[in-house]
């Protein structure tokens, strides 16, 4: 199905998200922030022995480093078509996302549910 990039700093909801991608059929690469995320968008994830064309960016906003919304910029002037969905659990940072409209297919509040995350997921690869 679709290759997902995954960067959240939290294990419990990396895990969480990545084992709901998989299982959804898609292959699924976790990272633990912004930085990392970009290095892997650049030089492709060890598994694949190269450069990774992914499908799809989920992203948490807060993360160190390089939050989400940083990641999203810069990842938009390359991959202007890569879709990218952000995740966050702070009210303020939801409203800070909001005005990246045209960049972001969307935000998603935590906590949310393996079918919630999925149904983002699918919704974005449509």
């Amino acid at each position: 199905m679709a290759r997902i990039l995954v960067a959240e700093d939290d294990p419990v909801v990396q895990s969480f998200v990545a084992r709901a991608l998989t299982r959804a059929g898609h292959t699924v690469t976790s990272v633990e922030d912004g930085l990392q995320a970009l290095e892997a968008l650049q030089s492709g994830d060890l598994e694949s022995g190269g450069a990774a064309d992914y499908d799809l960016l989920i992203t948490d906003i807060v993360m160190p480093g390089l939050d989400g919304i940083g990641l999203a910029l810069k990842v938009t002037r390359d991959r202007p078509n890569l879709r990218i969905i952000l995740m966050t659990g702070y009210a303020a940072e939801q409203q800070r996302a909001h005005n990246l409209d045209e960049i972001v297919f969307d935000v998603i509040s935590k906590p949310f549910t393996l079918e919630q995350i999925c149904r983002q997921a699918e919704a974005a690869l449509a």
